[in-house]
């Protein structure tokens, strides 16, 4: 039976760590594609946040609850 050679223990430090940056700007690039998508749905769940705790709104689910003043 013959024996799989490890290719990274082949590798020199330099060329380790050129493949590791390679790495990271791949994952970076992905993260950027991600990102636009998650900061919107992130804005518009702080905007509902901030619009449902809103004194107008609060007035209009105490009165929906039956607790009109």
């Amino acid at each position: 039976m013959s024996e799989v050679s490890d290719p990274f223990r082949e590798m020199s430090e330099g060329a380790k760590h050129f493949v590791d940056g390679i790495s990271i700007i791949t994952c970076l690039g992905a993260l950027v594609q991600i990102l636009p998508s998650i900061a919107a749905v992130l804005t518009i769940l702080w905007t509902g946040i901030r619009i449902y705790e809103t004194e107008t709104v609060q007035r209009l689910m105490q009165r929906m609850k039956g607790g009109a003043e």
